[in-house]
Protein backbone atom coordinates (compact mmCIF):
# COMPACT_ATOMS: atom_id res chain seq x y z
CA UNK A 1 0.00 0.00 0.00
CA UNK A 2 0.80 3.87 -0.89
CA UNK A 3 1.92 6.04 2.52
CA UNK A 4 1.31 9.65 2.58
CA UNK A 5 4.63 11.45 3.58
CA UNK A 6 3.92 13.01 7.09
CA UNK A 7 6.35 15.87 8.12
CA UNK A 8 7.99 15.45 11.10
CA UNK A 9 10.59 18.77 11.19
CA UNK A 10 8.50 21.21 13.06
CA UNK A 11 7.74 18.50 16.21
CA UNK A 12 10.72 17.52 16.32
CA UNK A 13 12.47 20.63 16.34
CA UNK A 14 10.03 21.52 19.24
CA UNK A 15 11.53 18.68 21.37
CA UNK A 16 15.06 19.19 20.64
CA UNK A 17 14.25 22.92 21.35
CA UNK A 18 13.52 22.36 24.47
CA UNK A 19 16.00 19.32 24.93
CA UNK A 20 18.69 22.40 25.42
CA UNK A 21 17.11 23.15 28.47
CA UNK A 22 17.61 19.57 29.60
CA UNK A 23 21.47 19.81 28.56
CA UNK A 24 21.99 22.83 30.65
CA UNK A 25 20.66 20.72 33.42
CA UNK A 26 22.99 17.53 32.37
CA UNK A 27 26.33 19.78 32.10
CA UNK A 28 27.33 18.63 35.19
CA UNK A 29 26.56 14.63 34.68
CA UNK A 30 27.94 14.46 31.47
CA UNK A 31 31.62 15.75 31.95
CA UNK A 32 34.15 18.12 30.52
CA UNK A 33 33.86 17.88 26.61
CA UNK A 34 30.07 17.68 25.64
CA UNK A 35 29.65 19.78 22.81
CA UNK A 36 27.25 23.08 22.41
CA UNK A 37 23.76 22.18 20.79
CA UNK A 38 24.56 21.79 16.82
CA UNK A 39 28.30 22.57 17.39
CA UNK A 40 31.63 20.33 17.69
CA UNK A 41 32.89 17.64 15.16
CA UNK A 42 30.56 14.91 14.16
CA UNK A 43 29.40 12.14 15.95
CA UNK A 44 31.43 8.62 14.62
CA UNK A 45 28.75 5.88 14.86
CA UNK A 46 29.55 2.33 14.53
CA UNK A 47 26.73 -0.22 13.58
CA UNK A 48 25.93 -3.67 12.59
CA UNK A 49 24.98 -3.73 8.97
CA UNK A 50 21.55 -5.23 9.95
CA UNK A 51 18.52 -3.78 7.49
CA UNK A 52 17.23 -1.66 9.84
CA UNK A 53 20.38 0.08 10.47
CA UNK A 54 21.21 0.65 6.77
CA UNK A 55 17.85 2.61 6.79
CA UNK A 56 18.56 4.97 9.40
CA UNK A 57 21.87 5.57 7.92
CA UNK A 58 19.94 7.15 4.53
CA UNK A 59 17.80 9.11 6.67
CA UNK A 60 19.75 10.36 8.87
CA UNK A 61 21.25 13.52 7.49
CA UNK A 62 18.15 14.51 5.37
CA UNK A 63 16.44 14.41 9.05
CA UNK A 64 18.32 14.43 12.25
CA UNK A 65 21.92 16.60 10.81
CA UNK A 66 19.09 18.74 8.91
CA UNK A 67 17.04 19.51 12.23
CA UNK A 68 20.54 19.47 14.49
CA UNK A 69 23.22 20.47 12.69
CA UNK A 70 25.13 17.66 13.76
CA UNK A 71 27.00 15.39 11.71
CA UNK A 72 26.80 11.51 11.97
CA UNK A 73 29.69 9.60 9.82
CA UNK A 74 28.51 5.77 10.28
CA UNK A 75 30.73 2.91 10.00
CA UNK A 76 28.78 -0.27 9.11
CA UNK A 77 30.05 -3.83 9.25
CA UNK A 78 28.77 -7.50 9.18
CA UNK A 79 27.56 -8.93 12.66
CA UNK A 80 30.88 -10.37 13.57
CA UNK A 81 33.73 -8.16 12.35
CA UNK A 82 31.36 -5.08 14.47
CA UNK A 83 31.46 -6.98 17.57
CA UNK A 84 34.99 -7.66 17.35
CA UNK A 85 35.87 -3.62 16.30
CA UNK A 86 33.14 -2.14 18.98
CA UNK A 87 35.01 -4.51 21.77
CA UNK A 88 38.36 -3.46 20.77
CA UNK A 89 37.41 0.48 20.54
CA UNK A 90 35.49 0.61 24.00
CA UNK A 91 37.84 -1.69 25.75
CA UNK A 92 40.29 0.80 24.72
CA UNK A 93 38.58 4.10 25.75
CA UNK A 94 40.07 4.97 22.58
CA UNK A 95 37.20 7.37 21.80
CA UNK A 96 37.29 6.85 18.37
CA UNK A 97 33.56 5.93 18.23
CA UNK A 98 31.15 7.73 20.32
CA UNK A 99 28.06 5.81 19.79
CA UNK A 100 27.79 1.76 18.73
CA UNK A 101 25.63 -1.15 18.43
CA UNK A 102 25.81 -2.99 21.64
CA UNK A 103 23.08 -5.58 22.09
CA UNK A 104 21.73 -6.97 26.25
CA UNK A 105 24.75 -10.10 25.70
CA UNK A 106 27.70 -7.48 25.81
CA UNK A 107 26.15 -4.59 28.30
CA UNK A 108 26.65 -6.41 31.63
CA UNK A 109 30.04 -6.47 30.89
CA UNK A 110 30.93 -3.31 29.16
CA UNK A 111 29.24 -1.59 31.77
CA UNK A 112 31.22 -3.35 34.67
CA UNK A 113 34.86 -2.83 32.74
CA UNK A 114 33.40 1.20 32.64
CA UNK A 115 33.78 1.32 28.93
CA UNK A 116 30.37 2.64 28.64
CA UNK A 117 28.52 6.20 29.79
CA UNK A 118 25.82 5.57 31.56
CA UNK A 119 22.36 7.11 30.42
CA UNK A 120 19.77 7.95 33.18
CA UNK A 121 20.29 11.12 33.95
CA UNK A 122 19.55 11.95 30.30
CA UNK A 123 16.58 9.43 30.09
CA UNK A 124 14.74 10.79 33.10
CA UNK A 125 15.30 14.34 31.99
CA UNK A 126 14.53 14.31 28.57
CA UNK A 127 10.43 13.37 29.21
CA UNK A 128 9.89 13.68 25.41
CA UNK A 129 11.98 10.71 25.05
CA UNK A 130 9.25 8.74 27.39
CA UNK A 131 11.29 5.86 28.49
CA UNK A 132 8.84 4.50 30.65
CA UNK A 133 7.33 3.81 26.88
CA UNK A 134 10.46 1.09 26.60
CA UNK A 135 9.11 -2.47 26.94
CA UNK A 136 10.35 -3.65 30.51
CA UNK A 137 12.31 -6.41 29.71
CA UNK A 138 14.03 -4.68 27.63
CA UNK A 139 14.68 -1.38 30.01
CA UNK A 140 15.66 -4.23 32.78
CA UNK A 141 18.07 -6.05 29.99
CA UNK A 142 19.99 -3.02 29.03
CA UNK A 143 20.58 -1.60 33.16
CA UNK A 144 23.58 -3.27 34.27
CA UNK A 145 24.09 -4.71 37.87
CA UNK A 146 24.70 -1.23 39.43
CA UNK A 147 21.35 -0.24 38.26
CA UNK A 148 22.28 2.52 35.83
CA UNK A 149 20.79 2.39 32.72
CA UNK A 150 23.55 1.53 29.90
CA UNK A 151 22.15 1.84 26.37
CA UNK A 152 18.79 2.42 24.43
CA UNK A 153 17.30 -0.28 22.27
CA UNK A 154 16.97 0.62 18.60
CA UNK A 155 14.61 -2.74 17.88
CA UNK A 156 14.02 -5.98 20.14
CA UNK A 157 12.70 -9.03 19.26
CA UNK A 158 12.11 -12.72 20.72
CA UNK A 159 11.08 -15.75 19.15
CA UNK A 160 7.96 -17.39 17.96
CA UNK A 161 6.65 -20.40 15.72
CA UNK A 162 5.22 -19.74 12.18
CA UNK A 163 3.13 -21.66 10.31
CA UNK A 164 1.96 -21.72 6.69
CA UNK A 165 -2.49 -21.84 7.74
CA UNK A 166 -3.04 -22.79 4.50
CA UNK A 167 -1.09 -26.09 4.06
CA UNK A 168 -2.69 -26.98 7.82
CA UNK A 169 -6.12 -26.55 6.66
CA UNK A 170 -5.32 -28.66 3.54
CA UNK A 171 -3.76 -31.06 5.62
CA UNK A 172 -6.47 -31.19 8.60
CA UNK A 173 -4.03 -30.42 10.78
CA UNK A 174 -4.32 -27.91 13.93
CA UNK A 175 -2.16 -25.78 15.53
CA UNK A 176 -2.50 -25.21 19.35
CA UNK A 177 -2.70 -21.87 20.48
CA UNK A 178 0.37 -22.21 22.42
CA UNK A 179 1.75 -25.56 21.47
CA UNK A 180 4.43 -27.95 22.98
CA UNK A 181 7.54 -29.33 21.37
CA UNK A 182 5.99 -33.02 21.61
CA UNK A 183 2.81 -31.36 19.34
CA UNK A 184 5.40 -29.29 17.52
CA UNK A 185 6.97 -32.34 16.38
CA UNK A 186 3.85 -34.76 15.48
CA UNK A 187 2.44 -31.52 13.34
CA UNK A 188 6.13 -31.27 11.52
CA UNK A 189 5.78 -35.11 10.99
CA UNK A 190 2.44 -34.96 9.68
CA UNK A 191 3.16 -31.63 7.48
CA UNK A 192 6.41 -33.07 5.72
CA UNK A 193 6.05 -33.61 2.38
CA UNK A 194 2.67 -32.35 2.26
CA UNK A 195 3.59 -30.36 -0.55
CA UNK A 196 5.96 -31.15 -3.21
CA UNK A 197 9.45 -30.35 -1.84
CA UNK A 198 8.08 -28.95 1.42
CA UNK A 199 9.31 -30.31 4.45
CA UNK A 200 7.92 -30.22 7.94
CA UNK A 201 9.80 -27.32 10.04
CA UNK A 202 12.71 -25.49 9.56
CA UNK A 203 15.26 -25.27 12.43
CA UNK A 204 18.75 -23.44 12.53
CA UNK A 205 21.81 -26.29 12.18
CA UNK A 206 24.52 -23.15 11.41
CA UNK A 207 27.77 -23.50 13.29
CA UNK A 208 27.46 -19.95 15.86
CA UNK A 209 26.89 -18.82 19.26
CA UNK A 210 23.98 -16.75 17.48
CA UNK A 211 22.95 -19.40 15.08
CA UNK A 212 22.03 -22.97 16.05
CA UNK A 213 22.78 -22.31 20.00
CA UNK A 214 20.01 -19.51 20.44
CA UNK A 215 17.02 -22.07 19.62
CA UNK A 216 18.84 -25.11 20.81
CA UNK A 217 19.09 -23.32 24.25
CA UNK A 218 15.64 -22.28 24.31
CA UNK A 219 14.18 -25.50 23.63
CA UNK A 220 17.31 -26.56 26.90
CA UNK A 221 15.56 -24.10 29.04
CA UNK A 222 11.79 -25.58 28.94
CA UNK A 223 13.40 -29.07 28.90
CA UNK A 224 14.30 -28.37 32.38
CA UNK A 225 18.25 -28.12 31.73
CA UNK A 226 20.63 -25.58 31.72
CA UNK A 227 24.51 -24.70 30.81
CA UNK A 228 25.38 -24.14 34.22
CA UNK A 229 23.81 -24.77 37.94
CA UNK A 230 23.41 -21.65 39.52
CA UNK A 231 27.51 -22.42 41.70
CA UNK A 232 28.97 -22.69 38.33
CA UNK A 233 28.87 -26.51 37.67
CA UNK A 234 27.99 -27.45 33.56
CA UNK A 235 25.18 -29.64 32.88
CA UNK A 236 25.49 -30.06 29.05
CA UNK A 237 25.48 -33.84 29.83
CA UNK A 238 22.86 -34.42 32.27
CA UNK A 239 19.53 -35.66 31.34
CA UNK A 240 17.31 -32.96 30.75
CA UNK A 241 20.12 -31.00 28.32
CA UNK A 242 20.50 -34.57 26.47
CA UNK A 243 17.08 -34.63 26.27
CA UNK A 244 16.63 -31.71 24.78
CA UNK A 245 19.45 -31.56 22.07
CA UNK A 246 18.16 -35.17 21.16
CA UNK A 247 14.86 -33.98 20.47
CA UNK A 248 16.20 -30.59 18.75
CA UNK A 249 18.61 -33.36 16.55
CA UNK A 250 16.29 -35.87 15.38
CA UNK A 251 13.46 -33.48 14.90
CA UNK A 252 15.54 -31.04 12.49
CA UNK A 253 17.15 -34.86 10.90
CA UNK A 254 13.91 -36.04 10.23
CA UNK A 255 11.51 -33.52 9.42
CA UNK A 256 13.51 -30.22 8.96
CA UNK A 257 15.24 -28.47 6.04
CA UNK A 258 17.53 -29.69 3.46
CA UNK A 259 21.12 -28.89 4.43
CA UNK A 260 20.18 -28.17 8.07
CA UNK A 261 24.34 -28.24 9.22
CA UNK A 262 24.48 -25.31 7.02
CA UNK A 263 21.03 -23.40 7.50
CA UNK A 264 20.99 -20.43 9.46
CA UNK A 265 18.17 -17.73 10.16
CA UNK A 266 18.73 -16.70 6.90
CA UNK A 267 18.87 -20.14 5.12
CA UNK A 268 15.46 -20.48 7.13
CA UNK A 269 13.54 -17.04 5.86
CA UNK A 270 14.36 -18.04 2.18
CA UNK A 271 13.10 -21.68 2.65
CA UNK A 272 9.82 -20.08 4.59
CA UNK A 273 9.42 -17.54 1.84
CA UNK A 274 9.62 -19.70 -1.00
CA UNK A 275 7.20 -22.34 0.20
CA UNK A 276 10.06 -25.00 1.20
CA UNK A 277 8.80 -25.56 4.77
CA UNK A 278 5.40 -25.52 6.68
CA UNK A 279 6.96 -24.53 10.21
CA UNK A 280 9.92 -22.27 11.04
CA UNK A 281 10.64 -21.68 14.68
CA UNK A 282 12.89 -18.44 15.04
CA UNK A 283 12.99 -14.92 15.18
CA UNK A 284 9.88 -12.57 15.40
CA UNK A 285 12.06 -10.36 13.39
CA UNK A 286 11.74 -12.59 10.57
CA UNK A 287 7.85 -12.07 10.38
CA UNK A 288 7.87 -8.26 9.00
CA UNK A 289 9.90 -10.09 5.68
CA UNK A 290 7.29 -12.86 5.22
CA UNK A 291 4.55 -10.49 5.41
CA UNK A 292 6.16 -7.50 3.34
CA UNK A 293 5.10 -6.36 -0.12
CA UNK A 294 5.88 -8.67 -2.61
CA UNK A 295 6.38 -12.19 -0.68
CA UNK A 296 5.49 -14.74 -1.60
CA UNK A 297 3.47 -16.34 1.69
CA UNK A 298 2.21 -12.79 2.47
CA UNK A 299 -1.00 -12.96 4.75
CA UNK A 300 -0.54 -17.25 4.69
CA UNK A 301 1.57 -17.33 7.51
CA UNK A 302 -0.07 -18.01 11.38
CA UNK A 303 1.91 -16.99 14.81
CA UNK A 304 1.89 -18.59 18.13
CA UNK A 305 4.00 -18.09 20.97
CA UNK A 306 7.32 -20.02 21.09
CA UNK A 307 7.11 -23.71 21.80
CA UNK A 308 6.98 -25.00 25.16
CA UNK A 309 7.23 -28.43 27.80
CA UNK A 310 7.97 -27.36 31.45
CA UNK A 311 7.82 -23.48 31.42
CA UNK A 312 5.37 -20.91 31.22
CA UNK A 313 6.90 -19.08 28.04
CA UNK A 314 10.10 -19.82 26.08
CA UNK A 315 10.85 -16.87 23.61
CA UNK A 316 14.12 -15.72 23.65
CA UNK A 317 15.21 -11.46 24.43
CA UNK A 318 17.29 -9.83 22.16
CA UNK A 319 17.82 -6.35 21.12
CA UNK A 320 20.34 -4.41 19.01
CA UNK A 321 20.77 -0.98 21.30
CA UNK A 322 22.79 2.36 21.25
CA UNK A 323 25.69 2.26 23.92
CA UNK A 324 27.50 5.91 24.71
CA UNK A 325 31.26 4.78 25.21
CA UNK A 326 32.75 6.66 28.65
CA UNK A 327 35.64 7.97 26.67
CA UNK A 328 33.05 9.84 23.82
CA UNK A 329 34.05 13.56 23.95
CA UNK A 330 30.85 14.55 22.14
CA UNK A 331 27.98 13.05 24.89
CA UNK A 332 25.42 15.29 25.00
CA UNK A 333 25.42 15.35 20.83
CA UNK A 334 25.50 11.36 21.14
CA UNK A 335 22.60 11.74 23.54
CA UNK A 336 20.55 14.00 20.97
CA UNK A 337 21.47 11.17 18.36
CA UNK A 338 20.33 8.28 20.58
CA UNK A 339 17.43 9.74 21.42
CA UNK A 340 16.72 10.55 17.86
CA UNK A 341 17.12 6.95 16.36
CA UNK A 342 14.98 5.42 19.36
CA UNK A 343 12.44 7.80 18.99
CA UNK A 344 8.75 7.00 18.31
CA UNK A 345 9.01 9.81 15.67
CA UNK A 346 11.74 8.04 14.13
CA UNK A 347 9.49 4.79 13.81
CA UNK A 348 6.85 7.12 12.42
CA UNK A 349 9.10 8.44 10.03
CA UNK A 350 10.57 5.14 8.79
CA UNK A 351 6.68 4.10 8.51
CA UNK A 352 5.60 7.39 6.56
CA UNK A 353 8.84 6.94 3.88
CA UNK A 354 9.70 3.04 3.95
CA UNK A 355 6.50 1.29 5.00
CA UNK A 356 5.51 0.37 8.87
CA UNK A 357 6.33 -3.00 7.87
CA UNK A 358 9.82 -1.98 7.84
CA UNK A 359 9.86 0.11 11.20
CA UNK A 360 12.59 -1.13 13.96
CA UNK A 361 9.87 -2.00 16.33
CA UNK A 362 9.63 -4.33 19.58
CA UNK A 363 10.64 -2.09 22.17
CA UNK A 364 7.81 0.68 22.83
CA UNK A 365 4.54 -0.35 24.34
CA UNK A 366 3.34 2.78 21.70
CA UNK A 367 4.39 0.84 18.13
CA UNK A 368 1.65 -1.87 18.88
CA UNK A 369 -0.98 0.50 19.64
CA UNK A 370 -0.28 2.52 16.93
CA UNK A 371 -3.20 2.05 13.94
CA UNK A 372 -1.10 2.44 11.31
CA UNK A 373 1.44 -0.12 12.53
CA UNK A 374 -1.44 -2.94 13.39
CA UNK A 375 -2.84 -2.56 9.91
CA UNK A 376 0.54 -3.86 8.24
CA UNK A 377 1.57 -5.57 11.08
CA UNK A 378 -1.66 -7.16 12.99
CA UNK A 379 -1.10 -10.88 11.86
CA UNK A 380 2.11 -11.07 14.09
CA UNK A 381 1.92 -7.61 16.63
CA UNK A 382 0.28 -9.16 19.27
CA UNK A 383 2.28 -12.42 19.60
CA UNK A 384 5.25 -10.21 18.93
CA UNK A 385 4.96 -7.77 21.89
CA UNK A 386 3.47 -10.62 24.03
CA UNK A 387 6.45 -12.93 23.32
CA UNK A 388 9.22 -9.58 24.23
CA UNK A 389 7.12 -8.71 27.80
CA UNK A 390 7.15 -12.55 28.88
CA UNK A 391 10.58 -12.91 28.18
CA UNK A 392 12.35 -13.26 31.81
CA UNK A 393 16.14 -13.70 31.21
CA UNK A 394 17.04 -14.06 35.02
CA UNK A 395 15.02 -17.00 34.98
CA UNK A 396 14.34 -18.63 31.54
CA UNK A 397 14.56 -22.12 32.82
CA UNK A 398 13.14 -24.42 36.25
CA UNK A 399 16.32 -23.44 38.17
CA UNK A 400 18.43 -20.77 39.42
CA UNK A 401 21.12 -19.62 37.14
CA UNK A 402 24.64 -17.74 37.82
CA UNK A 403 23.73 -15.28 35.50
CA UNK A 404 21.00 -13.61 33.26
CA UNK A 405 20.43 -14.43 29.47
CA UNK A 406 17.64 -16.54 27.71
CA UNK A 407 19.57 -17.96 24.43
CA UNK A 408 22.98 -17.08 26.05
CA UNK A 409 24.99 -17.11 29.00
CA UNK A 410 25.98 -13.84 29.67
CA UNK A 411 29.51 -14.04 30.40
CA UNK A 412 32.46 -13.27 27.46
CA UNK A 413 33.44 -16.34 27.40
CA UNK A 414 30.11 -17.48 25.76
CA UNK A 415 30.98 -16.37 22.30
CA UNK A 416 34.21 -18.77 22.18
CA UNK A 417 32.02 -21.60 24.06
CA UNK A 418 28.86 -21.08 22.24
CA UNK A 419 30.47 -21.15 19.22
CA UNK A 420 32.82 -24.28 19.87
CA UNK A 421 29.83 -26.30 21.09
CA UNK A 422 27.48 -24.95 18.18
CA UNK A 423 30.24 -27.17 15.57
CA UNK A 424 29.68 -29.75 18.11
CA UNK A 425 26.14 -29.95 18.03
CA UNK A 426 26.13 -29.02 14.08
CA UNK A 427 27.82 -32.14 13.57
CA UNK A 428 25.67 -34.27 15.30
CA UNK A 429 22.79 -32.92 12.91
CA UNK A 430 24.80 -33.82 10.26
CA UNK A 431 25.27 -37.31 10.98
CA UNK A 432 29.35 -37.40 11.79
CA UNK A 433 28.98 -37.98 15.66
CA UNK A 434 26.23 -38.80 18.07
CA UNK A 435 24.54 -36.38 20.41
CA UNK A 436 26.58 -38.23 23.38
CA UNK A 437 29.95 -37.79 21.65
CA UNK A 438 28.99 -33.88 21.03
CA UNK A 439 27.55 -33.27 24.56
CA UNK A 440 30.52 -34.99 26.13
CA UNK A 441 33.08 -32.78 24.18
CA UNK A 442 31.02 -29.85 25.01
CA UNK A 443 30.96 -30.48 28.72
CA UNK A 444 34.49 -30.40 28.84
CA UNK A 445 34.69 -27.11 26.97
CA UNK A 446 31.84 -25.86 29.67
CA UNK A 447 34.41 -27.18 32.42
CA UNK A 448 37.32 -24.81 31.50
CA UNK A 449 34.91 -21.82 31.61
CA UNK A 450 33.28 -22.43 35.00
CA UNK A 451 36.77 -22.74 36.74
CA UNK A 452 37.08 -18.81 36.12
CA UNK A 453 33.94 -18.12 38.01
CA UNK A 454 33.84 -21.14 40.91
Amino acid sequence: MRHHRRRHGPRRLLRLCAGTAVLALLAGCAGAGGTSFGGGDALNVLMVNNPQMVELQKLTAKHFTKETGITVRFTVLPENDVRDKISQDFSNQAGQYDIATISNFELPFFAKNGWLHALDAYADADTAFDQQDILPPLRESLTAEDGKLYAQPFYGESSFLMYRKDVFEAEGLTMPAKPTWTQVAGLAARADGSQRGMKGICLRGLPGWGEVIAPLTTVVNTMGGTWFTEDWKPRLTSPEFRRATEFYVDLVREHGELGAPQSGYAECLNNMTQGKTAMWYDATAGAGSLEAEGSPVKGKIGYVPAPVERTDSSGWLYTWAWGMQKASRKPDDAWKFISWASSKEYEELVGSTSGWANVPAGKRASTYANPAYRKEAGAFADVTERAISEADPKNPGTQPRPTAGIQFVGVPEFTDLGTKVAQEISAAIAGRQSVDAALSASQKLAEKVAEEYR
